[in-house]
């Protein structure tokens, strides 16, 4: 956006790494997308020190205040999402503390699921709400922001409903670039794994956590090997994260690796741990259909499922309650019919496996669902909304 006039945004967002943290990651790559439409973004971390001992939070919220202000920024972005900040609410106080004269805008992350506090009576919650003076997630985030940005419309129709505050949605991006993938990286990359050239491969991505449907995926494929040779799976992601700490970690990478055992595939199935962006595209590239199979189903708001499309795998997903319809009417993936249920992957995944029509089908459908979901339609995007807070002439 050449020519445009500079926008300074100081981005606050949780303590965790990019490579342990889907949040973090999502930022990284949105303040270096922002820096092609003349937005000038720091990242600055709400990151508590020591022990967790009670008023971590406060003074971690304090250390990016201060931060904040020698940054004299044009507008404070934060990046929200409970689980990011240990589910402690003191970030929500963030407006109280941060200079009353520099405009907020806040992206959920995550949103619709936290109860009301027992303390207060429903109806009194609901008017609180309404009011647009407190909200059970955000404290006061939501309500004192200039501009509320959602990644997917659930989030939207669950804030517009409680808050009745306007929000603007912004799809989040593939996390691994397809750029990465050389011409010759699926071979390189089978070579590398130690797959033969004609073996067929399932791959996993993702933080590998319990909710991910991995010991499904894994229970599944004995039935997915019968008949078609060598199958392999590749489950490609780290198993530490902002979720899964490493003692938590560790604990559920014996237990996979046990399971395996067990359904004698251990020798089928590959767990590459944490990679980088370039290794992550030549894995991807090595494979023949992707499978996530979420417990609680997959949204657009994955970046794994935006990374494995963006690639042009022919992807099986789970649904969540109330199914994704943007996603289900797209035609991108083939949805698998039941979540936590070994069954429904076979029959779901077994049938891309046995079609080669239908996999070129959700190969390009896929292909094309990922391109309108670029990063720099996503700063873009941005870079309007801080014009538009700023009184600069965004739409």
């Amino acid at each position: 956006m050449t020519g445009a006039e500079p926008i300074r945004v100081a981005m606050l967002h949780g303590p965790g790494r990019p490579e342990h943290d889907g949040v973090s990651d999502y930022v990284a790559h949105l303040i270096d997308a922002l820096g092609g439409v003349d937005v000038d973004a720091v990242g600055v971390p709400v990151r508590p020190t020591g022990p967790p001992v009670p008023g971590r939070w406060w003074r971690a919220t304090g250390t990016a205040v201060r931060q904040v202000r020698r940054l004299r920024p044009d507008l404070v972005h934060v990046q929200f999402a409970p689980s990011a900040y240990r589910f402690s609410g003191l970030p929500g106080l963030l407006p109280f503390r941060l200079p009353g004269t520099v405009p907020l805008v806040t992206t959920v992350h995550e949103y619709g699921w936290w109860a009301v506090p027992a303390w207060l009576p429903r109806p009194l919650w609901s008017a609180v709400e309404r009011c647009r003076r407190w909200d059970r997630e955000t404290g006061r985030l939501v309500p004192a922001s200039s501009a509320v940005v959602v990644t997917n419309p659930e989030h939207g129709r669950a804030v517009q409903r409680r808050l009745g505050v306007p929000v603007v949605r912004v799809p989040i991006a593939p996390n691994v670039d397809v750029r990465h993938a050389a011409p010759d990286a699926r071979a390189r990359a089978r070579a590398d794994l130690g797959l033969p050239p004609d073996v067929p491969a399932l791959v996993f991505f993702g933080f590998v956590h319990p909710v991910k449907g991995v010991r499904q995926l894994i229970e599944a494929l004995p039935a997915l090997r019968t008949g078609r040779g060598d199958l392999r799976l590749l489950v490609v992601g780290g198993f530490t994260s902002q979720a899964l700490p490493e003692d938590e970690a560790r604990a559920f990478h014996a237990e996979l690796t046990g399971l395996a055992r067990r359904h004698a595939v251990d020798a089928a199935v590959h767990f590459t741990g944490h990679l980088p962006a370039e290794r992550v595209s030549a894995a991807l590239c090595a494979a023949d259909v992707a499978v996530l199979p979420f417990t609680a189903g997959v949204t657009t708001k994955s970046g794994a499922l935006l990374t494995v499309l963006a690639h042009g795998l022919p992807t099986a997903v789970t649904e969540p309650d109330g199914g994704d319809p943007e996603l289900r009417d797209s035609g991108a993936v083939a949805l698998i019919p039941a979540r936590r249920d070994p069954a429904a992957i076979v029959r779901t995944v077994g049938g891309l496996l046995d079609d080669p029509g239908l996999r070129a089908r959700l190969s390009e459908r896929g292909r094309r669902f990922a391109r309108e979901r670029s990063w720099p339609r996503v700063a873009e995007a941005h870079r309007r909304i801080y014009e538009q807070v700023l009184g600069r002439g965004g739409d």
